[in-house]
């Protein structure tokens, strides 16, 4: 453990070195191999390839895998899911580092609380798992521009996952960054970390010959049936002759978007098909092993023929429900492994309590167009300005997030605009309707007098997969037309709805709830709880579309059109007393919140 540490204690590695010394020059027939730490005596070739086998030092090695994301799990729950991993007879944790949330603004890095990738990874290596590191710089994942930062896109030249210089210069500063802490993890400094993977899933982009020898890979290959097996024999053998063979990614469930079904794989046909791949002789990883969730706005889309949007919920009908309970694919495969480890697996640790807690009704509030003039002056500009590019943050223009586009109009026409992903048009505080990727066009009523246009364009989630993701820009991109004429003079505000966006209302700001409240708007309830905060799901009927907010944690977006009906809502984000429930709601409020011990995804667990 000392070795791990010594890179953030200068001094005491001076002490060490000068005792070092010391002992040479008055001992010096000690035996030098009793001065090498006991975790270090025999780590001298790391993981090696040999033939068809995978070698640690020089014994034959066997890659169990499950993945977890330490961004996607409470941090207090890190501990509850890798037990369970090795539990479930698996020996090698591998994990995504995202830097879009690593990296929040150019050059500034964030690696506290539940980004905390050295401390995740040190907790796998006490628990007594190896580690593979994937840290991109893309890694797709269901993340919001596949991890990458959004002020990447502040280049209008920008080419994405290439050797353009604009990115490389960016991932490389990154990188130094990032590999400072990841180097004192590696095997061989007595850390857990036995492989890094470079990049993700570069044979499905492909743009730029020149970008894979810049972050170099290793071969492996992702799939979910039996029927995709012979890839692995195949494929493998002709990229890389006689290798050892890794299923990097298999496929356990898969993730949801909204207004879709929810995605169910059988038990039966993992356990089948783990079973095949190991049979084959080749390593595996479970993609996912536990999941989680994607809190906040973190969530990618897919856009192919249509966009679509990720759900909240990145429980991925994995080996571990969302919540980290025990699932009958868990049962199968603890079977499995443990009938191949030749040692008795430590048993599976208890499941954690859920709790139903009493409805709650939300009694203040404060309507978009009032919280406003809390927010200070807005942006001004000739032409609507998109997210990326707006000038906050420090010049880092706006990750995540709404966005209000606000001008002046004197008649009634045609509006038409390219709106990404999804704007609420206005016409002073009255919705007439929705443009978004189908909708480009819409009638403005007529008005009379001075009158207020109003867009409040949502931010989805930037496509995590394929070959347009350098045209990821949200917002008003182009200008806003009416009657083909293009509209002046914006005014513009950033709602990225961080903790320090709400900071903005206090107490007095708020109003008793109207019967008739206007839309969009904030409400604010509380949650009282007199004993030990336990896990709940929050349920939301009536409620049409938006987001919430437990004690300034952004749990995510809701939308009625499912297919996920409640948001996880953990434990340790509570506490005993008052818990402050914020709920951001574009269109129609509902009766009130209600908390269940069970989700509503049509997902079966197993209780043990």
């Amino acid at each position: 453990m000392t070795t791990w540490s010594l890179r953030r204690r200068p001094g005491r590695m001076l002490g060490l070195l000068l005792l070092v010394i010391l002992g040479f020059l008055v001992l010096r027939r000690l035996d030098w191999s009793a001065l090498v730490p006991l975790c270090l005596r025999h780590r001298q070739l790391g993981l090696q390839a040999k033939a068809w086998n995978f070698m640690l030092e020089d014994s034959t090695f066997w890659i169990f895998g499950g993945s977890i994301h330490y961004f996607r799990v409470p941090r207090e729950y890190w501990r509850d899911r890798l037990l369970k991993m090795k539990a479930c007879g698996l020996n090698t944790l591998t994990t995504y580092v995202p830097w879009n949330l690593h990296e929040p603004e150019r050059g500034k890095f964030d690696f506290s609380g539940n980004l905390d990738l050295e401390a995740f990874v040190l907790m796998a290596a006490e628990i007594g798992l190896w580690v593979i590191l994937r840290p991109g710089p893309y890694i797709c994942s269901e993340m919001d521009l596949g991890g990458l930062p959004s002020w990447l896109l502040q280049d209008p030249g920008m080419r994405l996952r290439t050797t353009y210089n604009g990115f490389t210069e960016a991932v490389d500063l990154y990188f130094d960054h990032l590999m400072s802490r990841v180097v004192p993890l590696q095997y061989k400094r007595g850390g857990p970390i036995i492989a890094v993977q470079v990049e993700n899933e570069y044979g499905s982009y492909n743009k730029d010959p020149a970008y894979m020898p810049y972050v170099k890979k290793l071969a492996t290959i992702n799939l979910q049936s039996t029927h995709e097996l012979q890839l692995l024999t195949t494929f493998l053998f002709n990229v890389q002759g006689t290798q050892p063979k890794m299923v990097m990614e298999y496929w356990t469930g898969w993730f949801d978007s909204w207004g879709g079904p929810h995605n169910i794989l059988d038990s039966s046909e993992v356990l089948k098909t783990v079973s095949a791949i190991v049979d084959a002789g080749s390593s595996i990883n479970l993609y996912m092993f536990h999941g989680g969730t994607n809190f906040g706005f973190m969530n990618g889309a897919m856009h192919f023929h249509d966009y679509k949007s990720d759900v909240t919920s990145y429980d991925y009908d994995a080996v571990l429900t969302e919540a980290g309970d025990y699932t009958a694919k868990y049962m199968k495969l603890r079977d499995f492994f443990g009938s191949i480890s030749g040692i008795p697996l430590p048993p599976p640790p208890d499941l954690l309590p859920k709790m139903s807690y009493e409805p709650i009704t939300p009694v203040l509030y404060l309507s978009l167009w009032d919280a406003l003039k809390y927010m200070g002056e807005p942006i001004k500009s000739e032409k609507p300005i998109n997210m990326e590019n707006l000038p906050v943050n420090g010049g880092n223009g706006q990750s995540f997030g709404y966005i209000l586009y606000e001008t002046s109009i004197t008649s009634s026409g045609i509006l038409s605009g390219r709106v990404r992903d999804r704007g609420q048009v206005f016409v002073n505080t009255v919705s007439i309707g929705f443009l978004d990727y189908k909708t480009t066009k819409m009638a403005v009523p007529l008005i009379q007098g001075y009158t207020v246009l109003r867009i409040l364009v949502e931010n989805r989630g930037r496509v995590n997969y394929g070959e347009n993701i350098d045209d990821q820009r949200k917002g008003l991109i182009g200008n806003l037309y009416l009657n083909d004429s293009p509209l002046k003079k914006f005014r513009i505000y950033s709602l990225d709805m961080k903790k320090s966006f709400f900071q903005r209302f206090s107490l007095d700001k708020w109003s008793s709830l109207p019967e008739t409240p206007t839309l969009p708007a904030f409400f604010l309830g509380s949650l009282s709880i007199s004993s030990t905060p336990c896990d709940t799901f929050l349920k939301l009927e009536g409620w049409e579309k938006g987001v919430v907010f437990i004690n300034g944690q952004n749990l995510g977006r809701y939308w009625n059109i499912g297919p996920q009906k409640t948001l996880y809502l953990p434990g340790p984000w509570l506490s005993s007393g008052i818990n402050q429930v914020i709920i951001f709601e574009e269109t129609m409020v509902g009766p009130a919140l209600q908390f269940t011990e069970t989700p509503h995804l049509g997902r079966n667990q197993y209780i043990k």
